[in-house]
């Protein structure tokens, strides 16, 4: 399975050389990040930033298992060995340390889904390549949780800066994942009568659905349940032409990948 990320034009897509294939991808990076609210705070002295950024790595890890609402500045001081003021001094409030967080989360998810995604040819090899890192991605949290998923929990009825900051990331990465299936359809990969919403839509309930299995229900095989599933829902989708650039379900590649939390 791949799947292709990368911002698309609703026009059919032109011929490309390497080098307008390579611009391409750059201005595809650039316009995940340009979306997203800009990150107070990160200005200061090396030595500042670094420690922020301690913070933040902290914060992250322990968010996987607590969620953000259970940090706070006086939890991250104790297990930083720092003074609270020590930690208001890089934040200022609570909000603010997880608005980082979650953008911490999301450059992560950018860096290991995303960008490399994007490395493949356009049309479905890309889009494949997208869906597959994003099942290896949630393959690793079924361990250490998916701050994308708690957070929703927490803040799908919380109106503020940290839902909106969470919204605005997440709704960055499914953009990305139906410009992806527009031009995989562009390409004559995918049918021509593909519904982009509908195709994103059921993808992220796979996701999803593998989170909460794995997660609450502990099912043994339910990444392998989400293999298959992804992999008929893009080949129930392909033409005959997209269908040989599919790669080989995840479960295939990882089977040890399958178990189920302990």
């Amino acid at each position: 399975m791949t799947v292709s990320h990368s911002p698309i034009s609703p026009r059919r897509a032109p011929h490309r050389t390497a080098g307008s294939e390579t611009a391409a991808k750059a201005v595809a990076k650039r316009s995940v990040s340009a979306s997203l609210p800009v990150e107070p705070g990160s200005s200061g002295s090396a030595k500042g930033r670094q420690t922020r950024q301690a913070i933040i790595d902290c914060a992250l890890q322990m968010a996987g298992r607590i969620g953000l609402e259970g940090l706070s500045i006086g939890v991250l001081a104790d297990r930083m060995e720092m003074s609270k003021s020590g930690v208001f001094a890089h934040f200022g409030s609570r909000e603010e340390l997880q608005i980082a967080v979650i953008r911490h989360y999301h450059d992560q998810f950018e860096q290991e889904v995303f960008y490399r995604a994007i490395e493949q040819p356009r049309g479905m090899p890309r889009l494949a390549a997208m869906v597959q890192r994003w099942l290896q991605r949630v393959s690793v949290e079924m361990e250490t949780g998916c701050i994308y998923i708690s957070s929703a929990v927490e803040f799908d009825d919380r109106p503020g800066t940290v839902r909106d900051a969470l919204v605005a990331m997440i709704q960055t990465w499914h953009d990305a994942v139906r410009r992806a299936i527009v031009q995989a359809i562009e390409m004559g990969h995918l049918k021509p009568d593909t519904d982009p919403q509908q195709l994103m839509f059921q993808i992220h309930g796979y996701i999803l659905a593998l989170h909460h299995d794995a997660r609450l229900l502990r099912l043994p095989n339910s990444l392998e349940l989400a293999c298959r599933s992804l992999d008929a829902l893009l080949r129930d989708h392909a033409t005959s032409e997209g269908l040989p650039l599919l790669l080989p379900c995840l479960a295939k590649e990882h089977p040890a990948s399958d178990s189920a939390p302990h």
